[in-house]
């Protein structure tokens, strides 16, 4: 009697830690194949990007141009580019939903566009380890790195020129010369409660 309910307790718990692995393995493998899905989409969002900036290069009328993007549905309305760091990131309208840092880098309010002349373009992101941590290396940079924004058919090319540290407090002071034309980007410190802000001059 005592073995036989040694021997159903065993099999109990067999059934119980198969249930428990599959499970597990479920988790995992719908987490991979999300995140797959999202790749995908995104690599698809570039590739149809590239292939409007391509077509509006030689076109001068601001109206020409948004009938070319209507035409391919594109998403992205601009991409950052930092080969040091391997970023390549599209970037959706200021509008959008997904213009926020949990779901994309983010342009902040009183961000410029590229093209405005001694505009200055800010731009958040995530660090950390998370899928959605785009600035994961933005530490990683130092004075004179190069950065990139391709936008309305055009790149515009920047270099580091000031980095520094600032408190996490919901509002980030930012240094700028008078009379250039810079790219700001910003994202936490990982595990501090701190930001580093990278300040880059259009070249």
């Amino acid at each position: 009697m005592e073995s036989k309910r040694k021997t159903k307790n065993k099999s109990w718990l067999i059934v119980i830690g198969s249930l428990i692995f599959l499970t597990g393995i479920g988790l995992i493998s719908y987490d991979y194949l999300s995140n797959k899905k999202i790749d995908d989409q995104e690599t698809t969002m570039l590739e149809d990007f590239y292939e409007v900036e391509e077509e509006i290069e030689s076109i001068e009328e601001p109206q020409e141009i948004e009938e070319v993007k209507e035409q391919v549905k594109v998403n992205y309305i601009a991409v950052l580019k930092i080969p040091k760091i391997g970023l390549e990131r599209g970037l959706v309208d200021l509008n959008s939903y997904l213009n926020n840092v949990n779901y994309n880098l983010e342009w902040l309010d009183g961000s410029s566009m590229p093209d405005q002349e001694n505009g200055n373009v800010i731009i958040a992101g995530h660090s950390g380890s998370a899928r959605i941590s785009y600035f994961r290396k933005l530490d990683k940079l130092v004075l004179g790195d190069e950065a990139s924004i391709i936008y309305n058919g055009k790149t515009y090319n920047y270099k580091v020129v000031d980095i520094y540290d600032i408190e996490k407090t919901g509002k980030a002071e930012i240094v700028k010369e008078k009379n250039t034309t810079t790219l700001t980007l910003i994202t936490c410190r990982h595990n501090t409660n701190r930001q580093i802000v990278v300040i880059f001059k259009q070249v």
